[in-house]
């Protein structure tokens, strides 16, 4: 690997930091190693050029430099990952494997896509035959009342075709200590994690632990999260679909507002922390007139606020639609002591309904500048509409590609880790990195300024 220097046209090779890619063999010693059963498998046809995955191939994470400007020092230090695929030498025997596959949190797109994967990845590429799906998250593992499924490709075949998690989810019910235990009791070497931000963090307590006790345990985690806020990786599963259905919304609340007099259609969307969602459905619609996120504050009274911004165009057009995230406007709407302490099962901080509190204002402001003129107001909320439906065809691929990711690299032995995209390529990251990652919207790039050009929206900067 080398860059070029365009002064003096002379070839450098800058220093690569590969991040450590947590393995078994780190805490245990003289564990058997085992020839890929790819190797024998009727589908393949391994060879020694290219198709198993070396240690030196490597993503780097930032691809985009200006090379007129002066090289900023952490170019000579590109923080690169292993590269996802099958390994020519595997660490687990096929025939002694138990794997686990559990999800956890709220719905997504994809899920059920990600389970049948997993379960036919394993039987048919490795010969697996003892899966089994742990119910109802992280207690699901160390509750009486849940029984662990065993699971094979005949019972998983059309799960793809459906939507939610067949294995059935929930939030909390985080015991370390219980599902380490649990896991144990059980006798799985192998724990596929599909969860969000909150349950990637417990997978990274579940393999330290797992370390600490020196357990020959793989333990991978899959980002789950519709609203695509998990860092380092392109995207995850489940929000193309979203972005999808959304529209869907955008284009009802459009036929509403368009079909009324002084109408307004307001689209609430799923986004706790981050907008995007509500960003690419905006794109994607063209329809949209404001779009509000939890990255930009907003204002509603005054001189360049929402409401004359939404006067303006209802006075032009005679019809407008507005876009909100979830959390955006959180720290607008009035909470009474109790709400202030509310939180969820994960223990995030509970939100209040900005779609709800929006159109409130939104009739208020009319009722008290426009006295006797017409307003009509339609609020949708397609939340569980957008999270529940089965994953659309892009994203059903890209729930095969990680699945099998992860399944490769557990085989090889890795453990504590992610497999997803980076840079259109599959890469494994570790597991505390991706906990820890956070990908908003950055309203300082281009893609926030198309919006801005679809929408015609101000900044709703005071001052």
């Amino acid at each position: 690997m080398a860059d070029l220097d365009l002064k003096n046209n002379n070839t450098i090779s800058p220093v690569v930091n590969l991040q450590t890619l947590p393995h078994l063999t780190d805490y245990l010693q003289n564990l058997q190693t085992f020839t890929n059963p790819l190797h024998n498998n009727q589908f393949y046809h391994p060879s020694d050029h290219g198709f198993y995955i070396s240690s030196s191939d490597v993503i780097l994470r930032q691809i985009l430099y200006n090379l007129a400007v002066p090289a900023p020092p952490q170019l000579d230090q590109q923080l690169a990952y292993h590269r996802a695929g099958p390994r020519q030498q595997t660490y687990f025997d096929p025939s002694c494997v138990k794997a686990a596959i559990v999800t956890c949190g709220g719905l997504c797109p994809g899920m059920n896509t990600v389970i049948r994967e997993l379960v036919v990845g394993l039987s048919e590429l490795y010969g697996v035959t003892q899966i089994f799906g742990v119910p109802a998250g992280y207690r699901g593992f160390y509750t009486d009342e849940h029984v662990h499924v065993q699971l094979y490709p005949k019972l998983v075949h059309n799960w793809h075709k459906k939507g939610g998690t067949v294995l059935a989810t929930s939030r909390g019910g985080f015991n370390l200590h219980k599902i380490v235990d649990a896991i144990q009791h059980q006798g799985y070497n192998q724990v596929y994690i599909i969860g969000g931000d909150g349950t990637m963090r417990g997978a990274v307590d579940i393999y330290q632990e797992v370390v600490r006790r020196k357990l020959n345990i793989s333990i991978n985690g899959i980002p789950k999260t519709v609203d695509n806020d998990v860092g380092i990786i392109d995207k995850s599963f489940g929000f193309q679909t979203a972005v999808e259905t959304a529209q869907q919304a955008i284009n009802a609340a459009h036929v509403e507002a368009e079909s009324a007099v002084n109408g307004i259609g307001l689209v609430k969307l799923m986004g706790r922390n981050t907008g995007h969602i509500a960003l690419h459905a905006t794109l994607s619609s063209r329809d949209v007139d404001c779009c509000l996120i939890p990255e930009n504050s907003f204002y509603l009274e005054g001189e360049g606020g929402m409401f004359e911004f939404l006067g303006e165009r209802l006075k032009k057009n005679g019809h407008a639609v507005v876009v909100v995230a979830e959390g955006a406007g959180q720290e607008l709407i009035p909470r009474s002591a109790a709400q202030k302490e509310e939180r969820d099962e994960s223990g995030n901080l509970s939100f209040l309904d900005v779609g709800g509190w929006l159109k409130s204002e939104l009739k208020h402001w009319w009722d008290r500048d426009h006295p006797g003129e017409l307003l009509t107001v339609k609020y949708i909320d397609p939340t569980y509409m957008i999270r529940a439906v089965p994953a659309n065809a892009t994203d059903n691929l890209y729930c095969t590609l990680v699945a099998h990711s992860a399944i490769h690299g557990v085989m090889a032995g890795y453990t504590g880790f992610v497999s997803g995209p980076v840079n259109g390529n599959y890469a494994y990251i570790p597991l505390e990195e991706v906990a820890q990652a956070k990908n908003p919207v950055n309203t300082k790039d281009h893609k926030w300024a198309w919006v801005r050009t679809v929408t015609n929206q101000p900044d709703f900067v005071k001052g």
